[in-house]
């Protein structure tokens, strides 16, 4: 388990803003760094009214500085188990399509979207069981949680439901996004069928929960009408006060 006074950031500092109530931080931090006004651009793009302008990071096997716990969350943490199809979809909710294949995430990934007067901070964190350790840790900087399921693979529903009651019980108030991911592939469940899988029906009452079924094919010059609901859903839940 992680326990270092402070956890290094490959790429680029996150802009932290606005949320609701945080969990407890599972680590003693310290402030991060102040921001530079320049960011590393990677990616560029245009999403109709509500993508103005993603910048994103590189990936890093360091983990990004964990500030003083605050009483607001600020981004929007995007987990779930490794080839499930998480950077897929952040490619997406950036650009509004996939044009290329992406690599998988090894550590960290940011992703910052802008629209009109409003900045979200996107935050992936990798699904290998060694990087599960870090899920719990930054539930207080999450004002959304978004958790992706590869509906495909039944065999791993039990280890997702199992992760992701764990991080409900750690926050009873975080909203909850739930992405079926993969619903072009034959056999994936319905979202009906994922929602009992992962019992979903007894998060608690405290949660805002959405299921949404997503699909993402490369070289489809618009987004999956699941994915693009789902980044509609988030910039509207962003945008709540």
């Amino acid at each position: 388990m992680p326990g270092a006074r402070e956890i290094g950031l490959v790429g680029a500092a996150l802009a932290l803003t606005g949320g609701v109530a945080c969990a407890v931080c599972y680590l003693r931090k310290t402030r991060e760094p102040e921001k530079t006004e320049k960011e590393e651009l990677n990616e560029d793009g245009n999403r109709g009214e509500h993508v103005h302008k993603a910048t994103k990071t590189d990936t890093a096997l360091k983990a990004p500085v964990i500030t003083e716990p605050r009483t607001a969350g600020t981004q929007v943490l995007v987990l779930g188990l490794d080839g499930a199809g998480k950077t897929s979809l952040l490619h997406c909710f950036a650009t509004g399509s996939l044009e290329q294949d992406v690599c998988p995430t090894q550590g960290f990934n940011a992703i910052s979207i802008n629209k009109e007067e409003l900045q979200i901070e996107f935050l992936e964190i990798g699904g290998t069981e060694k990087l599960r350790d870090y899920w719990r840790m930054y539930l207080c900087k999450a004002r959304v949680l978004v958790f992706v399921v590869d509906s495909s693979d039944p065999e791993r529903f039990p280890l997702a439901k199992r992760l992701l009651h764990q991080l409900l019980l750690a926050d009873p108030c975080l909203p909850l996004v739930l992405l079926a991911n993969k619903q072009d592939v034959p056999g994936a469940r319905g979202i009906t069928d994922l929602y009992e899988a992962l019992d979903l029906g007894n998060v608690g009452d405290g949660h805002r929960l959405s299921v949404i079924g997503t699909e993402v094919k490369k070289g489809k010059s618009e987004a999956n009408a699941g994915v693009q609901d789902a980044c509609d859903l988030i910039i509207e839940m962003m945008s709540d006060d």
